[in-house]
């Protein structure tokens, strides 16, 4: 039978401490449900003593009847003087309602004296204390050994015998925080080893990631015996973060043969953390292990080939057991195999007998080196395939523009696009205005082309960035624009290149356009 890891997930404490994280209650509540969902034992919902905010979400998560987690609150022991039943953190800990709460309090002798201010009897008194009494109430209560690790090297006796006052009160779980995150993985092994001799109670971790090992600090303590890990969603945390839940349990449970979920839920990572991304608002890293989306991207051609013969060549498990996708770019690195990859995607028929695959490749490389990018800008990739292999048809065509700039000492810049275009053999002259020149542009050509194609009121521009490709030229350097573009249903994204920031917007967005125009309703590429 394999052995089970308990997952204690802290995202919604620990990971708001992290810079630029803020979670109202309903995100909370969402991302309560997501970790429920994915199987999650413990859910740490916040400190009910710190902010009302936390207060109102344990009041409001009793009503969503999770099925597999336990929300769990998160408070300190007992002040020094104050005795526990009158201590106002752990009354508000009882007044949340929960049945499992996580209480830190000082292993290190230097943090007693120093931060707390007490003496080393007295902090081991308020330990003891502190989960004696919540014990008293039928909590289950895991003791969080703030710096235990820092204390543990400075001063071992002292550390341990922290650990025991919670023991002989009653404590459930004895988890150790590696708070500092500056614990290396070998150190802290034999660190977690030496309390397992010395316990009967069953201990966690809880690291941080300061060194950039708090994955590989607690993969290391599970494999010395402890049984639950605390981390966060995406790694979010203080300073450098926590251990990333999302890295932490495929390699606990695909590559160790622990059990931390059920099985079929491993298939919801990469949803999950995407999710836990856009509500958190930050954007996702491509190169996150496992869940990003360069996780399994693949742009050098002999790489491509191999993986295409073989996927283990050059991916180390299967992308869709952590509900990721494989992916095949195509860049000035592309071989023959890219190109022939991204071709059957696309459900285009090429193969390599074809001349055109050639010329394609050249043309790749030398657009690329131009500046153009295609790996996140595949629809201006597919369009330029296409019309490489003859599949296409040159619906409008421009024949000039046009950018007029009105600014009057007490009115905004009004910008005006006047653009004269061909629409299969019909000349089309029309102005629209905007706030700034793409906008303009942007509802000129929408303007020019509705009356043709009613359908392209659906499409919207979503984003527009521009990249400075040469910044030694200053204002005279090349820029690549990338505009994602959307009908309410799929998204597409296009790009331009041109020493004209006007210029290269028109690319991109024309591309766009063209990209709607040849899929109409249903987009067979869009993603």
């Amino acid at each position: 039978m394999m052995e089970k890891v308990y997952i204690y997930d802290t995202t919604l404490r620990d990971g708001t401490q992290g810079e630029g994280i803020s979670l109202s209650v309903d995100d909370k509540l969402k991302i309560a449900r997501l970790l429920d969902r994915f199987g999650i034992h413990y859910i740490e919902g916040g400190w009910p003593g710190s902010n009302p905010k936390d207060m109102e979400f344990f009041q409001k998560v009793k009503k969503l009847s999770l099925k597999t987690s336990k929300i769990t609150a998160f408070g300190s022991t007992r002040r020094p003087g104050v005795p526990a039943e009158k201590d106002e953190n752990l009354q508000k800990i009882l007044e949340s309602g929960v049945e499992t709460v996580a209480i830190f309090g000082k292993t290190w002798d230097f943090q007693v004296t120093h931060a707390l201010n007490t003496t080393l009897d007295n902090n081991l008194d308020m330990i003891e204390d502190s989960v004696r009494y919540l014990k008293s109430h039928g909590l289950e209560v895991m003791f969080d050994a703030e710096h235990f690790f820092d204390g543990f090297k400075s001063n071992p006796e002292y550390a341990l015998h922290a650990l025991k006052r919670a023991e002989q009160a009653g404590a459930d779980w004895i988890v150790l925080c590696d708070t500092n995150g500056g614990t290396l993985p070998d150190e802290l092994a034999a660190i977690v080893k030496t309390v397992k001799e010395k316990l009967q109670t069953p201990i966690g971790v809880h690291c941080h990631n300061d060194s950039e090992c708090a994955v590989a600090n607690s993969l290391a303590a599970v494999r010395a015996g402890a049984t639950q890990v605390q981390g966060t969603i995406n790694g979010y945390g203080e300073r450098c973060g926590n251990t990333n839940l999302i890295s932490l349990i495929p390699n606990l449970q695909i590559k160790q043969g622990y059990v931390c979920v059920p099985e079929e839920k491993l298939r919801l990572l990469t949803s999950l953390s995407r999710q836990v991304h856009e509500i958190a608002n930050v954007s996702p890293p491509n190169n996150q292990p496992f869940v990003g989306l360069s996780a399994f991207a693949h742009k050098g051609g002999m790489h491509v080939s191999a993986v295409l013969k073989s996927p283990e060549t050059y991916e180390h498990l299967p992308p869709d057991q952590v509900g990721n996708a494989r992916r095949v770019l195509v860049s000035e690195l592309s071989g023959q195999s890219n190109l022939l990859y991204k071709a059957r995607e696309l459900n285009i028929e090429l193969d390599k007998s074809n001349p055109a695959c050639k010329s394609l490749i050249q043309k790749i490389k030398q657009m690329e080196h131009e500046g153009y990018q295609y790996e996140g800008a595949e629809a201006s990739f597919e369009l330029m395939l296409r019309q490489g292999l003859g599949e296409t048809e040159e619906v409008f065509s421009l024949e000039s523009i046009q950018i007029l700039v009105e600014k009057t000492a007490d009115a905004p810049v009004k910008m005006v696009a006047v653009i004269k275009m061909r629409v299969y053999d019909e000349v089309v002259h029309t102005a629209a205005e905007g706030n700034g020149p793409v906008h303009a542009l942007d509802n000129a050509l929408r303007k020019a082309l509705s009356s043709f194609f009613p359908e392209i009121r659906k499409m919207q521009l979503t984003d527009y960035k521009v990249r400075v490709l040469n910044g030694e030229e200053a204002t005279a350097a090349k820029v690549r624009v990338w505009i994602e573009s959307s009908d309410g249903k799929n998204r597409w994204s296009t790009v331009g290149v041109s020493a004209n920031i006007i210029e290269a917007s028109w690319q991109a967005l024309s591309d766009s356009m063209r990209y709607f125009l040849l899929y109409g309703k249903e987009p067979v590429a869009m993603k």
